[in-house]
């Protein structure tokens, strides 16, 4: 009889999720924002050490301009979860975004300056939503 050897899943790394939609990144909302900057900032930011992808409207208008900051598998093996971040308006918070997936993100460093400021719950539904 054989045995199978358990595959170990390649590591994923930390994934920032930019809203972008109906109220988030936008100059009516949010005017003298440059949006498609801080974007910029972040992927070049962040590098090889995660992923940063923008989505369509997440449905948590309230807060915005919303980042969540999801771990990486290390991460979550730690125990972290994904970080919601509200009110991403001002330049030294997306600096502050980049430094601490560059550090590990949720699980493995503790969110730097003002960051856990911005943080905010979600509901359930919400939080399926970007997951499935």
């Amino acid at each position: 009889m054989s045995r199978r050897t358990r595959r170990e899943a390649p590591a994923a790394p930390c994934t920032v999720t930019v809203c972008r939609g109906c109220c988030c990144g936008t100059e009516t909302k949010h005017p003298g924002v440059d949006h498609l900057g801080q974007f910029g900032r972040l992927k070049e930011g962040v590098g090889e050490a995660g992923r940063v992808r923008a989505v369509p409207c997440l449905d948590v208008c309230a807060h915005s301009n919303v980042v969540v900051v999801n771990p990486s598998s290390e991460g979550r093996r730690a125990g972290g979860r994904p970080v919601w971040l509200g009110w991403v308006v001002q330049d030294d918070m997306v600096e502050e975004i980049v430094d601490w997936v560059r550090a590990g993100g949720p699980g493995i460093a503790e969110p730097p300056g003002t960051l856990d400021l911005q943080e905010f719950a979600v509901s359930r539904r919400v939080r399926e939503s970007l997951e499935g």
